[in-house]
């Protein structure tokens, strides 16, 4: 009986190998990984606990911030713990379940912060645009809203992945030349058929994703057009400086994260553990540079720091 449960559980296991052909550096590669990962957790920590606390930053742009950093948190925590382990130790055994669930969090979590990008994108386009509307359209209740879509929105384009990765037959080998569960290195070890996998994930990165950055886009070229319109040059570089800090991690989670999901499907011509490589650092880098993006240019988030670390050092 234990035997045919343990036959049983094998055959429920996937294996993450890590990154495929550099094997022999994954402890070199797991120390600046290991830094980037505890750089996003204290400066995404940092960043909600002052929103949190500071009433003054109790605003739209602010509150779409902390969520922002939020949902950088749950990216790399869902896959940078599992990461280090195959890289530290070579344990990438993951079961059936578990990697779907992983799957789950990684794309849903994508997906939300896309549209979190849109919505920061729409408050500057509002205040800069219309501002005499601001107040009454980015109201609380707004935001609450517009939170509550971002997360049914997410989840509905995301669960029929797992729907579609369950209904395949896996019947050879479990590796995964991954250091993370995602939906097309998944449907790769089926022995069937994965067109309609291939197809809806595309046209979920195209309609959802896709829209929400061409949505950016329009937004920003509006914005640009306003800025560029103002009669004052000191107000035309606090509106620069503002949006600014905004397309730099708008630049930064989108560009890692395009190449990934098209060169997985399309760049064969890529060597394998490049486009690993840099799957990985999409978990990882936005995670690490939006809080510094933020915190050296916004002048409100900066003074709150310095605030902090002062009065630690009146401390002692």
């Amino acid at each position: 009986m234990s035997l045919s449960n343990s036959s049983d559980a094998l055959l429920d296991t996937f294996f993450l190998v890590g990154i495929p052909g550099l094997e022999a550096v994954h402890i070199w590669i797991s120390i600046p990984f290991c830094f980037m990962y505890f750089a996003a957790l204290l400066g995404d920590s940092t960043l909600i606990a002052i929103i949190i606390i500071e009433h003054s930053l109790h605003k739209p742009m602010y509150i779409f911030l902390s969520v922002l950093s939020a949902t950088d948190l749950a990216l790399s925590s869902t896959t940078v713990p599992k990461m280090l382990q195959i890289l530290w130790f070579g344990d990438g055994s993951i079961s059936f379940g578990g990697c779907l669930t992983q799957m789950f969090f990684i794309h849903t979590v994508f997906a939300l912060e896309s549209f979190i990008l849109l919505a920061m994108a729409f408050d500057r386009y509002m205040a800069i645009c219309h501002p005499l509307r601001y107040a009454s359209v980015l109201m609380p209740q707004a935001i609450g809203k517009t939170g509550i879509m971002d997360i049914i929105r997410s989840v509905a384009i995301v669960s029929p992945l797992i729907f579609l990765l369950k209904c395949l037959p896996y019947c050879g080998h479990r590796l995964i030349p991954h250091t993370y569960c995602e939906h097309m290195g998944i449907a790769r070890l089926a022995c069937s058929d994965i067109t309609v996998n291939i197809v809806y994930g595309l046209t979920v990165v195209l309609l959802a994703m896709g829209l929400d950055a061409v949505l950016i886009s329009v937004s920003y070229v509006q914005i640009l057009c306003t800025v560029f319109r103002l009669p004052s040059h000191e107000a035309r570089r606090k509106a620069l400086n503002t949006c600014g800090s905004h397309l730099c991690v708008i630049l930064i989670f989108y560009i890692p994260a395009f190449f990934s999901f098209l060169t997985h499907r399309f760049g064969h011509h890529i060597p394998h553990h490049v486009h690993i490589f840099l799957a990985n650092l999409y978990v990882l880098v936005p995670p690490m540079l939006n809080p510094i993006v933020y915190g050296v240019n916004t002048k409100e988030i900066r003074k709150q720091v310095l605030k902090i670390f002062l009065l630690k050092r009146g401390e002692f």
